[in-house]
């Protein structure tokens, strides 16, 4: 019988003593991690490395896309508001007005912007 070849990391020197996981890891993962299987850790390690592409990729397009808004700020927004808000129309006293809104953290930000009919 022929055995596969075994893949060896010679970055490290072996060591019978584990290795010392990064100060950055919660000890719950670390636990975990403890209580897996050689097989179970290397597919947790290529899944780990496809999410940490998938995330770092997810935050060059956000990056991408608040640099196309800047570009695209209109002309009417005022300096202290940021490109990424919306209008939306408030009714107050049967009456209708424009409002710039955008999110800061958990909480939704208005500014006002001008009656819907300025004639009223």
């Amino acid at each position: 019988m022929i055995l596969p070849p075994v893949l060896v990391n010679t970055d490290r020197p072996m060591s019978y003593e584990p290795p010392t996981p990064p100060a950055e890891l919660p000890s719950d993962i670390v636990d975990k991690l403890n209580g897996c299987s050689p097989d179970q850790l290397q597919h947790v390690a290529r899944y780990a490395e496809a999410v940490a592409e998938h995330k770092e990729r997810e935050a060059r397009l956000d990056e991408e896309s608040d640099e196309d808004e800047i570009e695209e700020r209109p002309d009417d927004l005022p300096d202290d508001v940021p490109s990424k808000a919306t209008i939306t129309i408030k009714e107050i006293n049967d009456n209708r007005y424009y409002y710039w809104q955008w999110r800061e953290g958990d909480t939704v930000t208005s500014k006002y912007k001008g009656p819907v009919n300025p004639d009223k």
